[in-house]
């Protein structure tokens, strides 16, 4: 199944709702993320599980789809990281959500949530973020897995 690429930008909370759940389940690495304090840019590359094309019952193999895209945010004044090794760049980080929250000043905070508890926090101006899908989707054997539903890890690459 093919389906046009997304390309979404992000200015309110209402929009960034919408790229949290388009990002719900993608896989990245930590040698995949990078805080440009200079440019005031936080930015990283994900395997979006591709939740608008996945079946609600399967019926064979290669139902599931992922896609690499990039994810960035703009007038990042600071990135700070809770929870996750800096020094191990290849380990694979299951992103479970975006959080948000008003800032002093009429700043924002968002959070990227990982599983196991790892947290990144970004203080930034404003909401800005832009998410792109880049390249072909692959096909995958599994679903991510919620609510006490069992599920095998999966790689960042196609399976």
């Amino acid at each position: 199944m093919s389906t046009a690429p997304l390309k979404l930008s992000a200015q309110s909370s209402t929009d960034l709702e919408v790229i949290s759940a388009c990002l719900q389940d993608a896989l990245t690495r930590m040698g995949d993320m990078i805080y440009l304090p200079r440019e005031r840019r936080f930015a990283a590359i994900f395997s979006r599980f591709m939740w608008e094309t996945a079946p609600a019952r399967p019926r064979g193999f290669g139902l599931y789809r992922r896609v690499s895209c990039g994810v960035h945010f703009d007038g990042v004044l600071r990135a700070r990281i809770q929870g996750l090794r800096q020094d191990s760049l290849d380990e694979v980080l299951e992103l479970l959500a975006l959080e948000w929250q008003e800032g002093e000043d009429a700043e924002v905070i968002i959070t990227l949530v990982f599983a196991g508890g790892g947290l990144i926090r970004l203080e930034a101006e404003c909401i800005e973020c832009q998410l792109t899908d880049m390249g072909a989707s692959w096909t995958t054997r599994r679903k991510p897995a919620h609510a006490g539903v069992d599920g095998d890890a999966e790689s960042l690459g196609g399976d």
